[in-house]
């Protein structure tokens, strides 16, 4: 694994409307490293997501984001480079699949008139849908497809422009148990096929972070809780303290689980 750094933050504060959102937060994500965003509501994980994809500027502090720092650089071309993941961004029109996945080549929500992808840009759009399991899927309409499929067809779209770093914004988020599961094990897989990929996922819930994460941060409050190697950070003490909320953390075959401590030492 090379030991490039594809993001550094380096004691940051935001700053919006007279509120503080981050406070002194710093983080380095080398090349082939998978990180973990935790923390309650209002954290600053968002916030922080925005930066390492170059939609916000800090207030204080730098951010270098693929070796360009923020503030010195064309943000919507250096966004670009990135593979951004949110089920919340939807197409507006009825593309299939497979048109989806091609978006990701020109970064919009819709295909754009005139411009027409190459042969081998095809192919790449299809290794892509069948990489996430959604080859029998490949023609299917968007408003047709279930939360699970939406969210495996985002993350195809994501690397069709071959990213560095993959942003992960929630991506279970009204997932089914089925769904999730089938979601974490392709997020997984990722590490075998594309193994100089690096990654952060953002979410509130343990239980939704794949196997294969190597790192995580846990924010309150807009500061760092506790960040690191992950099972150095994702302990009964920290998680507590971050949440406020005593509880037990458990993994098992690579997954984690929580409990609250009454129920722990019932």
């Amino acid at each position: 694994m090379s030991d490039t750094a594809l993001l550094r933050v380096s004691s940051v504060d935001f700053i919006r409307n007279g509120t503080e959102i981050l406070d002194g937060v710093s983080l380095t994500v080398h090349t082939g490293q998978h990180w973990a965003l935790l923390g309650p509501n209002g954290a600053g994980k968002t916030t922080l997501l925005k930066m390492l994809g170059a939609f916000e500027h800090p207030t204080r502090g730098t951010v270098e984001v693929l070796g360009h720092r923020l503030g010195r650089v064309d943000m919507r071309e250096l966004r670009t480079a990135i593979g951004h993941v949110d089920p919340r961004r939807t197409p507006r029109s009825p593309l299939t699949v497979h048109e989806c996945v091609l978006t990701g080549l020109t970064n919009t929500a819709e295909l754009v008139p005139r411009w027409t992808a190459t042969t081998a840009q095809q192919a790449e759009a299809d290794r892509l849908i069948e990489l996430m399991g959604l080859a029998h899927r490949r023609n299917a309409e968007w408003p047709i497809l279930s939360q699970g499929e939406r969210g495996r067809m985002l993350i195809a779209r994501a690397l069709m422009p071959s990213p560095r770093l993959l942003l992960l914004d929630e991506p279970a988020t009204g997932l089914d148990l089925a769904g999730r599961e089938h979601l974490l094990d392709r997020i997984d897989g990722l590490q075998r096929t594309h193994p100089e990929l690096a990654s952060v996922l953002v979410t509130h819930h343990m239980e939704e972070l794949p196997p294969g994460t190597t790192h995580a941060m846990l924010l309150r409050e807009g500061h760092i809780v506790a960040a690191g190697p992950v099972d150095e950070v994702l302990t009964t003490e920290h998680v507590s303290a971050c949440f406020d909320y005593p509880v037990r953390i458990a993994r098992t075959g690579g997954r984690w689980s929580v409990h609250t401590a009454q129920h722990a030492d019932a």
